[in-house]
């Protein structure tokens, strides 16, 4: 339906105005707070108990697996997020074909879907998707973390302080998180397929993570993959960059000090 990110965003504004923009924009405000908390939290974490009768910086092996945990540990927040928003978003293009088909979809909430969801499926209907969430968020992770650490420690640091200065992390977390989600935008695109809504007449259909990489390969080619990707970039790279630098500000050591 959409031939690039311009023709998306005209596409939306004259399908649905302005604050089309913004859907799905409620499920991320509630829930990227404590997804990123538990991501950045759940890193150090794992970093300190990896990192015990080591000197100095951490092996790059234990820099990827202490990524690797944490993207798992984020998981039970991500995928009910992700669906949602989703869910949301997608529900606007599905109107806008009604619209050209002469039908009228009536207008859909996000608790409106998380209701349905539970009532057809149960808790585990917000779980769809589950498996491709954590093959993306593991493997951003795993690259993320380790890329962050090593360059964050190449910047100038405080004045009698080991840590980096503040703009040092924002752009290192710009950096890292940009390089990561172009990385791992496959498996980002075949999450987003699997939880999209999808019409009974539309094919293909997906029904798992091997079952979408080989139709998007057979009906699309390998460049499908990496579709959405300068969108992802921009608007990771600012979100890490914000997220790791207030966290820098002193949550991690407050968190680490309770365990």
């Amino acid at each position: 339906m959409y031939s690039s990110m311009l023709d998306c965003f005209r596409k939306t504004y004259r399908s649905e105005g302005y604050f089309g923009m913004y859907r799905g924009s409620g499920v991320n405000i509630l829930l990227i707070t404590p997804e990123k908390a538990i991501k950045l939290a759940a890193n150090d974490f794992f970093r300190h108990h990896l990192g015990k009768g080591h000197s100095g910086q951490l092996p790059l092996t234990k820099e990827m697996a202490a990524g690797g945990l944490a993207g798992f540990c984020q998981i039970i927040i991500t995928t009910p997020m992700e669906l949602l928003k989703i869910q949301m978003q997608d529900a606007g293009r599905v109107a806008a074909l009604a619209k050209q088909e002469g039908k009228v979809i009536p207008k859909i909430s996000a608790t409106s879907l998380a209701l349905d969801l539970v009532k057809a499926k149960g808790i585990f209907g917000l779980y769809k998707g589950i498996g491709a969430t954590m093959l993306r968020d593991v493997s951003f992770s795993v690259v993320y973390f380790p890329m962050f650490a090593r360059l964050n420690s190449l910047g100038p640091r405080k004045k009698d302080s080991d840590e980096a200065v503040f703009y040092w992390s924002f752009l290192s977390g710009c950096a890292s998180g940009s390089i990561a989600a172009l990385c791992v935008n496959p498996f980002d695109v075949v999450k987003t397929r699997l939880q999209a809504i999808t019409k009974t007449d539309e094919n293909p259909k997906f029904s798992g993570i091997t079952d979408t990489v080989i139709k998007t390969l057979k009906n699309e080619g390998p460049t499908a993959f990496f579709k959405g990707g300068a969108c992802r970039m921009i608007v990771i790279a600012p979100l890490f960059g914000i997220a790791q630098t207030i966290y820098y500000l002193g949550v991690a050591e407050k968190l680490l000090s309770m365990f």
